[in-house]
């Protein structure tokens, strides 16, 4: 599956999703991660440049150009768990540490 996460740069989830400097997207199979790709997206700055729905379609945008298939982050806003649901793409929230272990937290089998 490929998710993708913000990451601060030391690692970390960075907890603003909608405003995130850095994207991580990481391929994992059989519950380990074989792709990280980083991605300087600057959406801190891009948020406030136009207006609502232009920031969500720069969002949905960098999922589809990358074929993200989930997302992990902290906290997500309603409108883009709107769009998340319109995209058909699961969230995987609450997601907070070292970015891979979430990753990796929030894809593991419930048990």
């Amino acid at each position: 599956m490929i998710v993708c996460v913000p990451v601060t740069g030391d690692g970390q989830v960075d907890p603003r999703w909608g405003r995130a400097d850095r994207i991580a997207v990481a391929e994992v199979d059989n519950g380990e991660i074989t792709r990280w790709d980083e991605f300087e997206v600057s959406w801190s700055r891009l948020h406030d440049e136009g207006t609502s729905a232009q920031h969500h379609a720069r969002v949905a945008r960098f999922l589809r150009e990358n074929h993200i298939e989930g997302v992990v982050a902290h906290h997500v806003g309603d409108g883009m768990v709107r769009m998340m649901n319109v995209m058909k793409l699961p969230l995987f929230l609450d997601a907070a540490g070292d970015a891979r272990a979430a990753v990796l937290t929030a894809l593991a089998p419930s048990a």
